[in-house]
């Protein structure tokens, strides 16, 4: 029997050296393509980050699939960049929505803003809407590919480039973890990328809009996330999260980070 996560591993490793040597996200993308077998998925939620790694991909044909969760309740401009997207880049991006009968359960258990009531019900609407169709977007793929930054919250420093996702099988990779916000923002604005109206109005970071706020200059990028919650707990959809298993996933340090003594996430 094979040793999945062992050849999983082993590629991430491989990977990972290989984008030490450039911080072009289209030369990454590439790696991705010529090394990995097996299906490419990228997820789009119309932040800054998957604007521009979809602008990429689809400079590399159907090499990559690009894909958002419809969670039910985005912002309607969120929407709009969806349009605009597909028209301006020439890209088809799938949907993926919660299962109707896992939503009318939710609400009726908990009511239709349940979330802002404890942390245990946020997760729970974030679990139905968000990692429940993620789940189905990825059955089958070999690499999820996101829009993770080390910049992005005091709990992301610890990303790299390449990770063996065990508990999904996969290999997760995130293309822009040394990017800053300011680098993203000035390829999209050279590229002439199409990014939200909410950008112009202090979002940072976008989710859903009945969890989402403005942010003032001075806070962190992703504070107007779930902004009602104690700012001591982990502020994450649990797309990000490691699974409720025994498994474990198995970060790598490109040779730059490894120089600039960036952490990571330990086997």
């Amino acid at each position: 029997m094979l040793d999945t996560l062992a050849i999983l591993t082993e590629l991430a490793a491989r990977l990972s050296q290989a984008a030490g040597t450039t911080r072009d996200v289209g030369e990454r993308l590439c790696l991705l393509r010529d090394l990995v077998p097996g299906r490419l998925c990228l997820t789009n939620g119309f932040g800054i980050e998957g604007q521009l790694l979809t602008a990429h991909a689809a400079g590399l044909g159907d090499a990559i699939a690009v894909m958002t969760l419809d969670t039910g309740r985005l912002f309607p401009e969120s929407r709009d960049l969806w349009r605009r997207t597909e028209q301006s880049l020439g890209v088809s991006i799938a949907a993926f929505a919660p299962a109707p009968g896992a939503v009318a359960a939710l609400v009726e258990r908990d009511g239709a803003d349940g979330f802002y009531d404890t942390v245990a019900k946020r997760r729970a609407c974030c679990d139905t809407r968000k990692v429940e169709p993620l789940s189905r977007a990825l059955d089958g793929a070999a690499a999820w590919i996101t829009g993770l930054r080390t910049e992005q919250s005091p709990g992301r420093k610890g990303v790299s480039f390449a990770v063996a996702d065990a508990a999904r099988g996969l290999l997760k990779i995130n293309p822009l973890y040394d990017w800053t916000r300011a680098e993203v923002l000035a390829e999209l604005a050279a590229r002439d990328i199409p990014v939200s109206a909410l950008e112009a109005r202090g979002y940072r970071s976008v989710g859903c809009e009945p969890c989402t706020r403005a942010v003032r200059p001075e806070e962190p990028e992703r504070a107007g996330r779930w902004w009602w919650e104690d700012e001591g707990s982990a502020k994450e959809c649990g797309l990000h999260t490691p699974a409720h298993s025994a498994a474990r996933d198995i970060w790598f340090r490109t040779p730059a980070s490894a120089a600039t003594g960036s952490p990571a996430v330990p086997a």
